[in-house]
Order: C-alpha cells, then structure tokens, then sequence
C-alpha cells in the first residue's frame, strides 16, 4: 500500500532539547571507531580552534528524529516498520556540534515518491541551538520495500 502523500509539509517537532556532553560525543566516536582526539579531549580540540570537543559529523543521527518519530509511526502514514530499510543520511553543517550544545530539533516530511515497488520516505531535521542558531540540517530517507502499488 503506498504511503499517504498527505503528510509531506508535515512537520514534528522533539519534545525537549538534547543536552550534548562530552561523555555522549566519547561515547558515539567509540561506537564508530573514530579515535580523532578533538572528539576526547578538550585540549585537543582547542588547539585545533575550537571551544571544546565536537562532535563527529554524524553525531544527529543520535537524536536527530526524535521529533520524526511521531510522524512516521502515525498509522493514517501507512509505513510498514517490518519492511523498512535505511536508505541515505546526508548532514549539512553551519557550525560544529559542541559539548555544551542544547539542540532542537524539528523533523518535516519533504518528499515521499514510489521507485519501482519501494516507496522512499525523506526527512529533514532542521537542528537549531536553543537560542534560535541553525547548526545543521539531517537528511534522511528511508525506504520501504515493495510499499508501492
């Protein structure tokens, strides 16, 4: 069944603001793998030029469809979970993530189009610091497979 056209525009927004600290971004480089010591460690991160650690270009995705949530598992959506695969992530970046950071995010369905049997699903989470700041806007599309008519 394909998924309700309807909801493009629609946009959620997460219920609070995520609090990013240092532990989180240590935490999220050791799950990827990434041993880049401006991820770890102040100094570090200073002495390349910034205020404290950041984040790696992917950190978002933590938290980045909190608001979405809400949206993709309404059911007048029509998303089947149990076929769904991730498609693309995409990141464009104002500024680093910094430890320290309180962020807001809000989630709108941009597009939703039939390829083949496969309906692809994409979300635009636009992060702002709790001061109104854009830092990055997330892309993410997922795919459910053999959705469409």
């Amino acid at each position: 069944m394909a998924l309700n056209r309807d909801f493009v525009g629609r946009t959620f927004e997460a219920s609070a603001p995520y609090e990013v600290s240092r532990m989180k971004i240590r935490e999220f480089a050791t799950a990827i793998g990434d041993d880049n010591p401006i991820y770890r460690d102040k100094e570090a991160a200073v002495a390349a030029g910034h205020p404290d650690v950041i984040a790696p270009p992917t950190f978002p995705i933590v938290f980045s469809l909190s608001g979405a949530g809400n949206g993709i598992s309404d059911p007048g959506l029509g998303l089947n979970y149990a076929m769904v695969v991730h498609g693309e992530q995409r990141f464009e970046y104002r500024r680093p993530i910094y430890a320290g950071d309180e962020l807001v995010c809000t989630s709108t369905i941009t597009e939703i189009r039939s390829v083949g049997r496969n309906e692809f699903l994409t979300i635009r989470s636009d992060v702002t610091s709790t001061t109104g700041e854009l830092v990055c806007q997330a892309y993410n599309t997922i795919v459910e497979r053999g959705g469409a008519a």
